[in-house]
C-alpha cells in the first residue's frame, strides 16, 4: 500500500515537471519567433530569448506560488498590490539587465546589429508580462474551480449529514409511535382477557393484522393510502369492541386510488389520540372522521368529544407530538395542520397539497 502511494506521488511529480518543462520550451520558441521576426541575426534572437526565459520563469513562479496564494486568495488586497508593484519593479530591472547584457556581449555595441523587435523595450515587457499574466490567469481559474468543487463537496456532505440526521430522527419517532400504539391495544386485550370475554380472540386477530402493518410496512418510505385507511378501519373495529355501546363513530372516505401513497402510520396516531383522550359526553364518545381527495390534494379531518373543564386531561399526547414532527420532516413545505379545542370538541384538520412532493 505504501509502495503504491509512493509510486503515485512520484508519477504526479514527474508529470508536473514534464508539463512545466514543455510549457517553458514553448515560451522560448514564442520569444524566438517574435525577436527573430524580419531579422537575419538569428543568433542574437536565440540568446536574447534564452536570457529572458529565466526572468519570465522567476517572475511567473513568484506571482503564482507566492503572491496569489498568500495575499490574493486570502483577500489581503493591499499587500497584494504593494508586492505586485515590487515584483514589477524588480522584474523590469532584470529585463533591463538582460537587455544590456545581450547588447554588450552579442552586438559589439552596435545598435544596428540588434533585431528590430529586440530593440523595442516596451514590446519586450509586453511579451514577458503576457506570459506571466497568462499563467496567473490559468492559476486563478484552477483555484476557483477547486474552490467551487470543494464547496460543492462540502455542501453535499452537509446535505448528506442533514439527511442522515432526519432519517435517524424519523426512525426514532417511528419507534416511539409503535410502543405507544401497542400499549393501548394490549391494555384492551388484557382487560378483555380478565373478563374472559368471547371477543378476545377477535381482538387478537385484528391486532395481528395491525402488527403486520407496523412491523413490515412502517419501515417503507411510502405505503398505499388505501392500505393506511384499511388499517384505520381495523383500529376502529378494535375500539368498537372496547367501548361497546358507548361509542358513536362516523367514518367517511372518498374513493382512493391504489397509486396514491403516504408515509406509513401517518393517520393512525390521530385516530389513536381521539380514542385515548376523548371523553364520554351524555354516555357516548363521539368520533367523526372524514378523508377527502381532490386530484393531488389530500385532506384528513377528525374530531372527538372532550370535557372542557377537565384540566388534568392532556389531549395532545406523545403520539400527536411525534406526528407533528414527522409531518415537518416529511411534508415540510406542503402540509397544513390545524388543531382546535372548543365547544366540547377536539378537532384536527390535516391538508397535504401535493402528495407526490
Amino acid at each position: 500500500m505504501q509502495l503504491a502511494l509512493m509510486n503515485t506521488v512520484q508519477m504526479y511529480k514527474l508529470k508536473f515537471v514534464l508539463k512545466h518543462f514543455l510549457f517553458w520550451i514553448g515560451v522560448w520558441f514564442f520569444f524566438l519567433y517574435f525577436f527573430s521576426y524580419n531579422s537575419s541575426n538569428g543568433s542574437y534572437a536565440t540568446w536574447f530569448s534564452s536570457f529572458l526565459l529565466p526572468v519570465s520563469m522567476l517572475t511567473t513562479y513568484f506571482v503564482v506560488y507566492f503572491l496569489l496564494p498568500r495575499y490574493l486568495y486570502t483577500k489581503n488586497y493591499k499587500l497584494f498590490a504593494l508586492y505586485s508593484v515590487y515584483t514589477l519593479i524588480f522584474s523590469v530591472y532584470l529585463i533591463i539587465m538582460s537587455f544590456f547584457a545581450c547588447f554588450i556581449s552579442l552586438s559589439n555595441l552596435e545598435i544596428e546589429n540588434i533585431p528590430f523587435m529586440s530593440k523595442n523595450f516596451g514590446f519586450v515587457l509586453i511579451l514577458v508580462y503576457l506570459v506571466v499574466g497568462f499563467v496567473s490567469f490559468v492559476s486563478l481559474l484552477n483555484h476557483n474551480f477547486k474552490t467551487i468543487s470543494k464547496n460543492k463537496e462540502l455542501q453535499n456532505k452537509i446535505l448528506e449529514t442533514q439527511l442522515q440526521i432526519k432519517n435517524q430522527e424519523l426512525q426514532y419517532l417511528k419507534k416511539q409511535i409503535h410502543p405507544h400504539f401497542l400499549f393501548n391495544t394490549l391494555n384492551t386485550i388484557y382487560g378483555f382477557a380478565l373478563k374472559q370475554s368471547k371477543d378476545t380472540p377477535e381482538i387478537i386477530l385484528k391486532l395481528s393484522n395491525l402488527l403486520d402493518y407496523i412491523l413490515y410496512q412502517v419501515n417503507k418510505p411510502k405505503v398505499s393510502l388505501k392500505e393506511e385507511v384499511l388499517h384505520i378501519k381495523e383500529y376502529i373495529e378494535l375500539e368498537k369492541i372496547r367501548f361497546q355501546d358507548t361509542l358513536n363513530i362516523s367514518f367517511k372516505s372518498d374513493a382512493i386510488s391504489d397509486e396514491i401513497q403516504v408515509a406509513p402510520m401517518l393517520l393512525i396516531p390521530f385516530v389513536e389520540n381521539a380514542f385515548k383522550h376523548g371523553s364520554l359526553i351524555d354516555g357516548f364518545l363521539t368520533v367523526e372522521i372524514l378523508i377527502s381527495l381532490n386530484e393531488n390534494e389530500f385532506e384528513f379531518c377528525i374530531k372527538n368529544t372532550v370535557l372542557e373543564n377537565d384540566e388534568n386531561q392532556n389531549i395532545e399526547g406523545i403520539g400527536l407530538e411525534n406526528i407533528k414532527k414527522r409531518l415537518s420532516l416529511l411534508y415540510k413545505n406542503n402540509h397544513q395542520l390545524q388543531i382546535e379545542n372548543r365547544d366540547n370538541w377536539f378537532m384536527i384538520n390535516l391538508k397535504i397539497t401535493n402528495l407526490t412532493a
